[in-house]
């Protein structure tokens, strides 16, 4: 939101209240509390009929300060409120004539005690990081509409790029952009999005978060172009600053404050096949799909089932449509007895035909308008109403009509929805305030699934396929990007909301190969399956035709065998990196800049990401096969096409669609499995590693896991002049295969 005309002029509307100087402080505990009055109080007469800000600064966490600004606070503040692990780190508060200095691990905030000179600067050590200052903290009252507003607005240094706030399809740098931080329900070609999170983190290696669910509106680097406001209505504003020291660290120290993500199970990392959306089918059509896969010598691990398993205007009601499905039970054996495992579409909507609708109401389950009445609406569903997640027995019984379901043999919910949530003369059960339930809904929605699965499936055992998300979000993986078109465009922009998604921790995404809208050309299928199975998770997903790859062509079919092969045979290495992700909070799909944060060149690239620690990966977006991308310093080494390509530059290939840059990172010790055609099976059993180690002096190691995550064996490779010794201990039948330098001897130590 926008409250200025150009630099020096409020408009018209407008009445701020500006942090002008320091007043006062008080100290209580590791809390310190400033005052900070509207204007310089150069005598005693100048302290009346004036407004002030209270600033009061904490620290849950070691690195991280949190700066609470009030106006008025006799005013309610109601929830929901973000789940903090607050960790009581040691604080230290000096004073000096001039200042005030809080201090948390190396991280600083110095508060300016000199008159008519109002600043709070953060600093890592001796380096600054940001800072707010004269005419950026501020209460606005606009005096059209008698809303309020805080305002905060902190610096942006020369180069500093800013990146994240959720799931973004506009351009991946974020400076110059107005973000919005609403959910809903818009596709990926617009500036709205299914995951906002008001967090971002910028290339200086630190990291800010609005500690609130309402509507926060940010103007990057474009209201005031030195600075990034944000801006939330009402009477008072949090937000943590976290230092991490890198982009990668911040990542990993955000998680920490705010939840690691889940690890899932090893199966869901394989292949999913849907039925699609509004198409035909009944079990003789999804057999005909499963049985083509296996024919075609195509592994496929996940089965789900679209919308229509349930019948039209009954969403949700969560029994099989019996004239389709007349025997969802044994039909669910047959295809676990194929070695698959079995996800069903729900979400959190009751329409009125359902049979749930009247036992919610009568129960108080629904969400209720302000006058009592149960809030409906015919978007999506006739009559439908929404779950009202605060309320504890609406909970309870939600999941337990999943768990009819669980006990059918189903084994995991695509949790879709979670969007469309009313704000306007809306009663939640617990009083939340329903602006900020708007995006929180959402994180209560996933949190009931998620918990019932790990309740009745067992921990390690539960995933979600979830579109919509807030903070925190990331506790409950997989999510996918939405609602996509078959275009190389929504391909790159799919991917960019990836990426941006990514800075927010969300460890595990996935997106729908070859897009969701319309049916792709061969050529974009083709790509779009190489892209898709080097995700964390894959899954082959559209809205009114099938996505089996032999309605495409031939050749479609045999790449979607090696990829997926592909992505079997490298578990060893991305079960490892998933182990990371959950134990870390480092995403598995992360930006060059978070993996390469001193090399200035990889800090815009949004069209190639590293998949995990060890892979560079670089989708294809022409049908041309050419592809341009940039490698870091170094020989890296294309698994694909088995050559050395010199890296500090960018690289212009044309590929065919059995091949793309897939590249392994310099000085890599690779463990890759003895089988291709199941993610989940003894990573141990026969591994070989591959040895990527062009420098001299140079060593790497790598850990193998089991299917539960915990490390059974390890590996260190060291590099001198032509000699490469290799330590392996545990595992079974392991190998060695030499990457891209067949002069090296290798000498091996069990």
């Amino acid at each position: 939101m926008k409250f200025t005309n150009g630099y020096w002029h409020v408009r018209d509307e407008i009445n701020p209240l500006f942090a002008v100087e320091y007043a006062d402080h008080r100290i209580n505990g590791d809390s310190l509390t400033i005052y900070a009055p509207g204007r310089n109080v150069f005598h005693r007469g100048a302290s009346l009929n004036l407004g002030m800000i209270t600033v009061e600064l904490t620290s849950p966490m070691e690195d991280v300060i949190k700066v609470s600004m009030r106006h008025f606070e006799g005013t309610t503040y109601p929830g929901p409120f973000v789940e903090i692990n607050d960790t009581h780190p040691h604080v230290s508060i000096e004073e000096t004539d001039t200042t005030l200095t809080y201090t948390t691990g190396s991280t600083k905030a110095v508060i300016c005690k000199e008159p008519n000179a109002w600043s709070i600067r953060f600093f890592d050590g001796d380096r600054e990081l940001t800072n707010t200052q004269f005419r950026n903290m501020a209460y606005m009252t606009n005096t059209e509409t008698d809303r309020t507003y805080m305002v905060e607005q902190l610096s942006i240094d020369v180069d500093e790029y800013i990146y994240g706030l959720g799931e973004r399809f506009t351009p991946f740098v974020k400076n110059g952009q107005t973000v919005e931080m609403w959910n809903e329900d818009g596709g990926t070609a617009s500036e709205i999005s299914y995951k906002n999170i008001p967090f971002y983190i910028t290339n200086k290696g630190y990291g800010v978060l609005i500690d609130n669910e309402g509507d926060a509106a940010y103007e990057i680097a474009s209201e005031k172009v030195e600075r990034i406001q944000f801006s939330v209505e009402g009477e008072r504003l949090d937000y943590f600053v976290i230092n991490g020291k890198t982009p990668k660290g911040t990542i990993q120290k955000y998680t920490e404050l705010t939840g690691k993500p889940a690890l899932p199970p090893a199966w869901s990392f394989g292949l999913w096949l849907t039925t699609s959306f509004t198409t035909n089918y009944d079990e003789t059509t999804t057999s005909h799909f499963i049985d083509g896969m296996a024919e075609r010598n195509i592994p496929l691990h996940v089965f789900h089932f679209d919308c229509f398993w349930m019948e039209a205007f009954e969403w949700c009601n969560f029994t099989w449509d019996s004239k389709t499905f007349p025997d969802p039970k044994g039909m669910i054996e047959r295809y676990h007895e194929k070695g698959l495992k079995i996800c069903v579409w729900i979400n959190p909507y009751i329409a009125q035909k359902s049979y749930l609708f009247q036992e919610g109401k009568e129960r108080g389950y629904l969400i209720k308008k302000t006058n009592g009445d149960v809030w409906q609406t015919d978007m999506w569903q006739a009559g439908m109403g929404l779950v009202d997640f605060t309320n504890p027995e609406a909970v309870r019984w939600y999941q337990e009509k999943l768990k009819v379901l669980l006990d059918q043999g189903v084994d995991c919910f695509k949790t879709d929805f979670g969007e469309r949530i009313p704000v306007k003369d809306i009663a939640y059960f617990d009083g939340s305030d329903p602006v900020k339930m708007h995006n929180y809904y959402t994180q209560l929605y996933n949190q009931t699934v998620f918990e019932l699965l790990e309740r009745e499936r067992g921990v390690g055992e539960a995933v979600l396929f979830a579109r919509s998300a807030t903070v925190g979000g990331q506790k409950f993986p997989a999510h996918w990007g939405g609602d996509s078109s078959a275009s190389y465009f929504s391909m790159a922009e799919t991917l960019r909301s990836g990426l941006s998604l990514a800075c927010a921790g969300f460890g595990f995404w996935s997106h729908d190969i070859s897009g969701f809208e319309s049916t792709a050309p061969a050529d974009i299928y083709k790509r779009w399956c190489q892209f898709g199975l080097l995700s964390s998770h894959s899954r082959l997903h559209g809205s009114s035709s099938y996505r089996v790859p032999w309605l495409f062509d031939d050749e479609a079919c045999d790449v979607l065998e090696k990829f997926t092969k592909l992505k079997c045979s490298l578990m060893p290495y991305l079960y490892h990196q998933a182990v990371l992700s959950h134990e870390e909070g480092t995403p598995m799909m992360r930006p060059m800049f978070v993996e390469f944060p001193t090399d200035r060149a990889c800090e815009p690239l949004d069209k190639q990401y590293m998949l995990g620690d060890s892979l560079l990966v670089a989708p294809i977006f022409k049908n041309s096969g050419e592809v341009e991308y940039y490698l870091p310093e170094g020989k890296w080494y294309n698994l694909l096409t088995e050559t050395v390509v010199e890296g500090g530059k960018w690289q212009t290939e044309t590929h065919d669609y059995f091949s793309m840059p897939l590249l392994v990172r310099p000085n890599t010790l690779l463990a890759v499995g003895s089988c291709d055609t199941k993610p989940d099976y003894d990573y141990a059993d026969g591994v070989t590693f591959y040895i990527c180690m062009p420098e001299d002096g140079a060593a790497a190691e790598a850990s193998v896991t089991d299917l539960s995550g915990k490390i059974v064996m390890n590996a260190k490779a060291v590099r001198s002049n032509d000699i490469v010794t290799l330590q392996v201990t545990g595992g079974s039948n392991w190998q060695y295969k030499v990457l891209g330098d067949e002069a090296l001897t290798v000498v091996t130590q069990s």
